[in-house]
């Protein structure tokens, strides 16, 4: 790439920005697109939305779980378990599972443009499908931006730590 196409690369968006200002400022709103957000914004976002969706399982709250969750979400387990959404509604719904503790710690947030993935370490403690639990692991969970937002699209969660990690 020559210096000239660099800056011409540098100088464009510039320029784009400043037209778009100054036909706002005209009170004109021809350049008005989804306003992004910085990415430490984002990252906030995604942090209080996946604590969020932790706390949504804690209380089985479907309704909330299935308004973060992508309709084609996949969880898989780490003895390779696949779960859909549709199984996860039904697990918060059906009785047999309620938590007494469902929370996230050791978050981190990391965007690659419209995709992110949260990272952390999840100790659950109550009842699975009727049967007592109390484990901790690491999960990964990947959010796609959709122009509704952030949804939840994939999830992968280690096989429990071995011991109490919590």
């Amino acid at each position: 790439m020559t210096q000239s196409q660099r800056t011409l690369n540098l100088v464009t968006p510039f320029r784009a920005r400043l037209v778009c200002g100054l036909i706002a400022v005209g009170g004109i709103a021809l350049c008005a697109g989804p306003a992004q957000a910085s990415e430490r914004d984002d990252r906030k976002v995604l942090a209080d939305l996946d604590t969020r969706y932790q706390r949504a399982v804690q209380d089985n709250d479907a309704r909330t779980m299935a308004d973060i969750l992508a309709d084609n979400f996949v969880l898989v387990g780490g003895d390779g378990t696949r779960t859909t959404k549709a199984d996860l509604l039904k697990s918060a719904t059906d009785g047999g599972t309620h938590y007494a503790h469902q929370v996230d710690t050791e978050q981190t947030v990391v965007i690659y443009g419209d995709t992110a993935l949260v990272t952390a370490k999840l100790w659950a403690k109550g009842l699975e499908d009727g049967k007592k639990v109390d484990y901790t692991l690491w999960f990964s969970d990947v959010y796609v931006r959709t122009p509704k937002g952030w949804s939840y699209v994939f999830g992968q969660a280690s096989l429990p730590l071995p011991g109490k990690h919590h």
